[in-house]
Protein backbone atom coordinates (compact mmCIF):
# COMPACT_ATOMS: atom_id res chain seq x y z
CA UNK A 1 0.00 0.00 0.00
CA UNK A 2 1.58 3.69 -0.99
CA UNK A 3 1.95 5.82 1.91
CA UNK A 4 3.01 9.44 2.33
CA UNK A 5 2.73 11.13 5.72
CA UNK A 6 3.17 14.30 6.33
CA UNK A 7 3.84 15.33 10.20
CA UNK A 8 5.20 18.60 11.10
CA UNK A 9 2.71 21.10 10.84
CA UNK A 10 1.30 23.50 13.34
CA UNK A 11 0.74 27.31 14.37
CA UNK A 12 3.58 29.92 14.29
CA UNK A 13 3.99 33.10 14.46
CA UNK A 14 4.45 35.28 11.58
CA UNK A 15 8.79 35.31 10.98
CA UNK A 16 9.30 32.02 12.89
CA UNK A 17 9.95 28.18 11.29
CA UNK A 18 8.57 25.10 10.32
CA UNK A 19 9.90 21.72 9.34
CA UNK A 20 7.65 19.92 7.52
CA UNK A 21 8.13 15.74 6.86
CA UNK A 22 6.73 13.42 4.51
CA UNK A 23 7.81 9.64 5.25
CA UNK A 24 6.89 7.51 2.05
CA UNK A 25 6.62 4.02 2.07
CA UNK A 26 4.82 1.34 -0.52
CA UNK A 27 6.69 2.33 -3.70
CA UNK A 28 10.22 2.39 -4.88
CA UNK A 29 11.03 6.14 -3.43
CA UNK A 30 14.69 6.56 -5.94
CA UNK A 31 12.03 6.61 -8.68
CA UNK A 32 10.07 9.28 -7.90
CA UNK A 33 10.09 13.10 -7.52
CA UNK A 34 8.81 14.32 -4.63
CA UNK A 35 6.66 17.61 -3.99
CA UNK A 36 5.04 20.21 -2.08
CA UNK A 37 1.80 21.20 -2.64
CA UNK A 38 -0.17 23.46 -0.42
CA UNK A 39 -3.55 24.86 -0.59
CA UNK A 40 -5.00 27.77 1.30
CA UNK A 41 -9.05 28.54 2.16
CA UNK A 42 -11.02 29.28 -0.85
CA UNK A 43 -8.17 28.79 -3.10
CA UNK A 44 -7.12 26.26 -5.61
CA UNK A 45 -3.66 23.76 -5.18
CA UNK A 46 -0.54 25.31 -5.28
CA UNK A 47 3.18 23.63 -6.17
CA UNK A 48 5.43 25.12 -3.60
CA UNK A 49 8.37 22.85 -4.26
CA UNK A 50 9.53 19.69 -6.07
CA UNK A 51 12.92 17.86 -5.61
CA UNK A 52 14.17 15.24 -8.45
CA UNK A 53 15.45 12.07 -7.19
CA UNK A 54 18.68 11.30 -9.55
CA UNK A 55 20.53 14.44 -9.41
CA UNK A 56 18.73 15.95 -6.53
CA UNK A 57 17.61 19.13 -8.24
CA UNK A 58 15.00 21.59 -6.72
CA UNK A 59 12.29 23.90 -7.28
CA UNK A 60 10.60 26.87 -5.61
CA UNK A 61 7.78 28.42 -6.46
CA UNK A 62 8.18 32.25 -6.56
CA UNK A 63 6.43 33.21 -3.23
CA UNK A 64 8.66 30.92 -1.69
CA UNK A 65 12.10 31.25 -3.08
CA UNK A 66 14.85 32.28 -0.32
CA UNK A 67 12.55 30.83 2.43
CA UNK A 68 11.70 27.39 2.12
CA UNK A 69 14.03 24.54 1.44
CA UNK A 70 13.19 20.60 0.16
CA UNK A 71 15.87 17.93 0.91
CA UNK A 72 15.32 14.61 0.61
CA UNK A 73 17.02 11.44 2.28
CA UNK A 74 16.78 8.29 0.38
CA UNK A 75 18.40 5.87 2.85
CA UNK A 76 15.17 6.86 4.83
CA UNK A 77 12.10 7.49 2.24
CA UNK A 78 11.69 11.01 3.64
CA UNK A 79 11.23 14.34 2.06
CA UNK A 80 11.63 17.65 4.16
CA UNK A 81 10.34 21.15 3.58
CA UNK A 82 12.22 23.55 5.58
CA UNK A 83 10.40 26.96 6.06
CA UNK A 84 11.90 30.05 7.56
CA UNK A 85 10.86 33.48 7.78
CA UNK A 86 7.20 32.46 7.78
CA UNK A 87 4.19 34.62 6.51
CA UNK A 88 0.55 34.91 7.24
CA UNK A 89 0.04 33.65 3.74
CA UNK A 90 1.83 30.45 4.21
CA UNK A 91 -1.33 29.56 5.77
CA UNK A 92 -2.39 26.42 4.00
CA UNK A 93 -3.12 22.54 4.50
CA UNK A 94 0.24 21.13 3.10
CA UNK A 95 0.49 18.10 0.80
CA UNK A 96 3.53 15.54 0.05
CA UNK A 97 3.13 13.88 -3.54
CA UNK A 98 4.99 11.59 -5.47
CA UNK A 99 5.52 11.90 -9.31
CA UNK A 100 6.94 8.80 -11.01
CA UNK A 101 9.88 10.67 -12.96
CA UNK A 102 13.65 10.56 -10.84
CA UNK A 103 13.93 14.19 -12.53
CA UNK A 104 11.83 16.80 -13.23
CA UNK A 105 12.40 20.31 -14.79
CA UNK A 106 10.02 22.23 -13.17
CA UNK A 107 7.74 22.12 -10.33
CA UNK A 108 4.83 19.65 -11.63
CA UNK A 109 1.76 21.38 -11.87
CA UNK A 110 -1.08 19.01 -8.57
CA UNK A 111 -2.91 17.35 -10.99
CA UNK A 112 0.65 15.31 -12.21
CA UNK A 113 1.56 13.79 -9.03
CA UNK A 114 0.91 10.21 -8.81
CA UNK A 115 0.02 10.10 -5.15
CA UNK A 116 -1.00 12.46 -2.28
CA UNK A 117 -0.36 12.50 1.63
CA UNK A 118 -3.58 13.19 3.77
CA UNK A 119 -1.78 16.68 4.47
CA UNK A 120 -0.51 18.59 7.27
CA UNK A 121 -2.10 22.08 8.08
CA UNK A 122 0.54 24.98 8.60
CA UNK A 123 -1.48 28.07 10.32
CA UNK A 124 1.22 31.39 10.62
CA UNK A 125 -0.27 34.17 13.06
CA UNK A 126 0.71 37.70 12.25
Amino acid sequence: EVQLVESGGGLVRAGGSLRLSCAASGFTFDDYAIGWVRQAPGKEREGVSCISSSDGSTYYADSVKGRFTISRDNAKNTVYLQMNSLKPEDTAVYYCAALEHTIVATIPLPYEYDYWGQGTQVTVSS
